[in-house]
């Protein structure tokens, strides 16, 4: 459905560096990094909303560069709160937004307007930052979209209304023709749904994989601080205290380890690579 090969964009200080992933459909695919590391870049870089400086990207079977307009009329991109237009009443912005795109359906943006109790007659300035969101999902929902591409959807949402998403994300794929790619730093979310993980660290995709499968290759393992120096040379990452340690590692670096052992989440994942010893 969408592929990303090489994508690269320079800045000082920072480097997008060789980024390559697939997007198949029917999946909810979560991308998670530490603040930096490159999450927006890549999303902004390959949707054509800044330019990289390399890198090829295919959607729906076309070239990017070559079909950007028909291509981006059959993805809907959200990145968080909605900020534009702050004057205008959210109806009458969505009036404008939809000009935009072949396929809006006014049912849809009517029926999300419900389901995210959105008051239409009030200005966007007026909206909570929550609301914001919600306002953005609404848009992003109704035009017949066949990618959902979201940065940071769920930020600022309650966790009822965290919950209410991802079920909403769930239906999206349910067909198995539409699929979800979205960043967030609130990787429980990711735990509930997600089916594929990009995990970026320092402008590289360093884990790439169903969730099961870059979970089940995991593993946390507990010691006394003395014996930390057994794991540190295979450790990914390692946290000391003046009496114990614990690291994360690849399980098949630890089973022969006497050692206590643990399964972890995708935030202790995140972690121990992002904050670890050992990249």
């Amino acid at each position: 459905m969408f592929e990303v090969e090489n994508l690269t964009k320079k800045y000082d200080g920072f480097t997008l560096d060789g980024v390559s992933f697939k997007i198949e459909r029917g999946y909810i695919t979560g991308f998670i990094g530490a603040n930096g590391a490159g999450k927006s870049t890549t999303l902004r870089s390959m949707l054509g909303v800044i330019k990289p400086d390399s890198g090829k990207v295919r959607a729906f079977g076309l070239d990017f560069e070559k079909n950007e307009q028909e291509i981006k009329n059959r993805i809907a991109f959200s990145s968080g709160a909605f900020d534009y237009y702050s004057h205008e009443r959210a109806d009458r912005v969505a009036k404008y937004y939809s000009n935009f795109f072949a396929k809006w359906d006014n049912e849809k943006y009517e029926h999300y307007k419900k389901v995210f109790s959105l008051d239409g007659k009030k200005k966007v300035r007026d909206f909570s930052a929550g609301m914001k969101v919600k306002f953005s999902l609404a848009l992003a929902l109704s035009h017949g979209a066949e990618l959902f591409v979201f940065d940071e959807p769920t930020s600022g949402l309650d966790p009822i209304a965290r919950d209410e998403m991802l079920t909403i994300f769930q239906d999206i794929v349910a067909d198995g023709q539409k699929s979800v790619l979205y960043s967030t730093h609130i990787t429980s979310d990711l735990d509930k749904c997600a089916d594929y993980i990009l995990f970026i660290h320092e402008g590289k995709i360093i884990l790439d994989g169903t969730k099961e499968d870059i979970i089940s290759e995991h593993t946390i393992v507990y010691g006394e601080k003395e014996q930390a120096a057994t794991v540190k040379e295979k450790a990914i990452g390692i946290k000391e205290n003046a009496y114990s340690f614990s690291a994360l590692m690849k399980k098949s670096d630890a089973h022969s380890l006497s050692l206590t052992q643990e399964i972890p989440n995708l935030e202790d994942i995140m972690v121990y690579y992002s904050k670890g010893g050992k990249r």
